[in-house]
């Protein structure tokens, strides 16, 4: 909402602009004004709704015609009086003012303002205002009002400004269809979202404590029960079928805000969808889905236990069959009050844990969601704040420490891990990917198109960490290689080499030379060990090249065997200590004493299986490479 409000007074001279001005701050009438009162600016204190507002005067005379045109393109609002007294003036509303404003280019509210209602004697109200007005409404949908007031007396003035200032913060027009007396599709759409969202347990209806939630959250009380039996009595009264021994529906929650549009309480229903972050044009504000989060370079961001704690809460209230999945209707159902399932575009849900009948777990939920928190931070930011999460939704990440520091103590406390995978054509990447999953193994091939990740969740001494593995295909390995801020991104890289095929390990070596990848932390993997092992067509073969480098030899695997050697635990090992697994020209520190420690701690990580994939790199480091 706007924090200030410019109210520009228009009419024909001698309607009583200036003097409406005077009687507003004097709080009485002063006979003899000057023909154009300078700008008043009122201080946020002493308004309704806290904000500064600058009330400007004008004058019709030719002298005056620049500025006049300048002060209605500033304006935010535009209060065209005209004098009850002298019917020409009024007509003048529709016959010069409106369209006037309009051959400006200027977009704004406009409060139609009968002034001097005290010459119509003891009687000052018109009963045929409406049927005046009407008419220019119709044809004028800027239009939002009329007052009737009295300079003189002085009699509403206050109103005029007050409405004037309501039209600018409480805008009719993007909420209700003055012609057809309904709300615009747009603002339904938003009401009905914000219903779903309040509909806690999701059975359709707003019970006693979800209405009393809503109060809470969008003005800051709850409902007193007489106040929550008077509403459902005018709803009754009104929609007799639209409440229920639960509660209100969605039907009954969309009649009353009508019902407060139509007895001009908008700013009832302007502060509910502002509360659920919604903007005058009612889209959801960008600063409201996206806040700003600093993210130091070599950082990266994870769910909090706030945001873990959040879409397991959600996963259990949309598990309505309560098999501990979330089958595709559920999905559908949970992504209601979002633009949809932000994964449509990837191979979701073949990316995470899923049962046989690909409906998602909660593991796989979890996991998806810190899979998408690492790679697209703002994503998990948006979707936060269309399904509801309560309060600042920047409390539901962290940022990590940089990787760089990590690898140089040599010890990483992250708890989400990216891998990126690369191997010739046919090593059976994605195979290995699919293995991490679990998911059904199969013979056909299909190369990579494009971007693959998958992820899931590997423990390490009783405590739960996620693993990213991405591979990108032949046709966009090279665009990741060469781009340094993907590479810092990544905790480790997993090199897989067919070993049935004499040509797939050249691949890894030459890729490995090509883009200077000797830096970073490397896993060797071996592939199709349930196939005969046939010599590599390259300088050396796979042990005596991870020998070289000081790394550990291959890890030979079988996914269609489902013999994967605890490969997952060793990746997942190596990001957490990622110095066991860089080739030894690039430790930090040379002495043996302080690579043993390193081994040793990496031991302790992993358990017994990464110490014997692993004692061979340490001694090979310790005593130097055989010839």
């Amino acid at each position: 909402m706007r924090r200030d409000v410019r109210i520009l007074l228009l009419g024909d001279d001698g309607v009583g602009k200036s003097t409406l001005i005077t009687s507003l701050i004097k709080e009485s009438f002063v006979a003899n004004v000057q023909h154009v009162i300078p700008e008043v600016t009122i201080p946020p204190e002493v308004t309704p709704d806290n904000v500064t507002t600058h009330i400007v005067d004008t004058s019709t005379r030719p002298e005056y015609r620049d500025t006049l045109e300048t002060e209605i393109r500033k304006a935010h609002v535009i209060c065209i009086v005209y004098a009850i007294d002298e019917p020409a003036t009024f007509n003048r509303l529709s016959g010069h003012w409106l369209p006037y404003i309009r051959s400006l280019g200027v977009n704004v509210p406009v409060v139609l303002v009968g002034n001097k209602i005290d010459l119509r004697g003891d009687d000052v109200s018109n009963k045929r205002l409406e049927d005046e007005v009407v008419p220019i409404m119709n044809d004028f949908k800027e239009v939002e009002t009329c007052v009737e007031c009295s300079a003189k007396q002085p009699l509403n003035v206050s109103e005029v400004f007050y409405f004037a200032q309501k039209a600018v913060l409480h805008p009719t027009a993007p909420l209700y269809d003055s012609r057809e007396h309904v709300l615009k599709p747009a603002c339904v759409d938003a009401l009905q979202r914000i219903f779903n969202l309040c509909d806690l347990d999701k059975d359709g209806v707003l019970d006693d404590a979800e209405l009393n939630e809503f109060q809470r959250k969008c003005f800051n009380a709850p409902l007193q029960l007489q106040e929550l039996e008077a509403v459902k009595e005018v709803v009754k009264e009104h929609e007799p079928e639209g409440v229920n021994e639960i509660g209100l529906t969605e039907v009954v929650f969309l009649f009353l805000h009508t019902l407060f549009i139509q007895r001009g309480r908008l700013e009832t229903t302007w502060t509910v969808l502002r509360q659920f972050g919604y903007g005058d044009d009612l889209t959801l504000r960008e600063s409201f889905l996206c806040p700003r989060v600093e993210i130091p370079i070599d950082c990266s961001v994870e769910l909090s236990p706030k945001g873990y704690q959040f879409f397991t809460e959600l996963f259990q209230v949309f598990d309505k069959d309560k098999d501990s999945a979330l089958k595709k209707s559920e999905l559908e159902a949970l992504f209601k009050t979002s633009p949809g399932n932000p994964w449509a575009h990837t191979a979701f849900p073949q990316t995470t844990i899923t049962t046989e009948l690909g409906a998602v777990t909660l593991q796989g939920f979890l996991a998806q969601w810190s899979m998408t928190t690492m790679l697209d931070y703002q994503l998990t930011l948006r979707y936060l704040a269309y399904l509801g999460f309560e309060g600042d939704t920047t409390t539901a990440i962290k940022v990590t420490r940089p990787r760089k520091i990590d690898r140089r103590k040599g010890k990483v406390q992250r708890n989400v891990f990216l891998c990126y995978v690369f191997g010739a054509p046919k090593s059976g990447k994605t195979s290995l990917l699919r293995g991490f999953l679990d998911k059904p193994f199969s013979d056909q091939y299909e190369p990579t198109a494009r971007p693959f990740a998958v992820v899931n969740s590997v423990e390490i001494k009783g405590a739960e960490k996620y693993l990213v593995m991405e591979e990108f295909g032949t046709q966009h390995e090279a665009e990741v290689l060469q781009n340094k801020k993907r590479l810092d991104k990544c905790d480790l890289l997993c090199f897989v080499f067919d070993s049935s095929d004499v040509n797939s390990f050249s691949y890894v070596v030459n890729l490995r030379k090509k883009y200077h990848l000797e830096h970073m932390p490397s896993v060797f993997v071996a592939t199709k060990s349930d196939s005969d092992l046939v010599l590599q067509r390259n300088e050396v073969q796979p042990d005596v090249y991870c020998r070289h480098l000081g790394l550990a030899a291959p890890i030979s695997i079988s996914v269609k065997s489902r013999q994967m050697a605890d490969l997952f635990n060793i990746l997942t090992a190596v990001a957490m200590c990622p110095s066991i697994a860089t080739p030894a020209g690039f430790l930090d520190a040379n002495s043996s004493t302080v690579r043993m420690k390193r081994y040793l701690t990496a031991v302790g990580v992993a358990g017994a299986l990464i110490a014997v994939c692993l004692l061979g790199v340490r001694l090979y480091r310790h005593h130097g490479p055989s010839s």
